[in-house]
């Protein structure tokens, strides 16, 4: 069985949320501790949501330098799969496993709601379930998640195409509405919407969040 690791760090507050997602797309969720170097043995890394380290200084930018990240930055370098969700793309933007920060949402409130997105890369290890062009609705909820990044790089991930998910009305101000992106590799995925809250019916307006998972089966299994 595929086995995903689901972190935990200080303040995570969605990593059950993951886990729960991973197990009801049939794959195993294997919880990884910040404090441990080791990753167990998982085949996926998922980064979830949360406050990490209260998000003291930055967001993410403590958690950067838990012991399992230094093991995460290797794998995800060598081409394991990695999904970081809200604070997870948060910490992997600091982590420089992907390029740009998030600020302040443009509006100064925290946002809570069901999301439009628009689907703008499906090459990557957890998009390509989804339809090329798809138009799918996330949860988002956020204070920081408004995306900025230098527009030399904003240029860079428009013409290599890792833009993986663009807002459809733009909630936070983010650049480009830029909702998530990709590294180059195409195995590290951050995004601000939570699809581990799009799995269940009994709970969620959509189940837009199970093709993630279902992404990753399939490249996994061709591995």
């Amino acid at each position: 069985m595929i086995r995903v690791g689901v972190v935990t760090f200080p303040g995570s507050l969605d990593d059950e949320d993951a886990a729960r997602a991973v197990r009801l797309a049939g794959l195993e969720a294997v919880p990884l501790w910040h404090a441990s170097d080791s990753l167990a043995g998982v085949d996926a890394v998922i980064l979830p949501g949360g406050f990490s380290y209260g998000d003291y200084l930055r967001c993410g930018a403590i958690a950067r330098f838990s012991p399992v990240m230094d093991s995460v930055i290797d794998a995800a370098n060598a081409g394991m799969p990695v999904l970081g969700i809200c604070n997870g793309f948060q910490v992997l933007c600091e982590s420089h496993l992907l390029p740009g920060a998030m600020i302040r949402n443009a509006g100064r409130t925290f946002v809570c709601k069901d999301q439009s997105l628009r689907v703008e890369a499906t090459d990557t290890a957890w998009t390509n379930a989804f339809a090329p062009g798809a138009e799918i609705s996330i949860v988002l909820k956020n204070g920081e998640g408004n995306y900025q990044a230098a527009p030399d790089t904003l240029r860079m991930l428009e013409d290599t195409g890792r833009i993986v998910f663009r807002y459809l009305g733009n909630p936070n101000g983010s650049a480009n509405d830029i909702a998530g992106i990709s590294n180059e590799r195409g195995n590290v995925v951050g995004l601000m919407p939570h699809p581990e809250h799009n799995v269940d019916p009994l709970v969620a307006s959509s189940l837009d969040g199970l093709p993630f998972f279902a992404s990753l089966a399939a490249v996994l299994a061709r591995a």
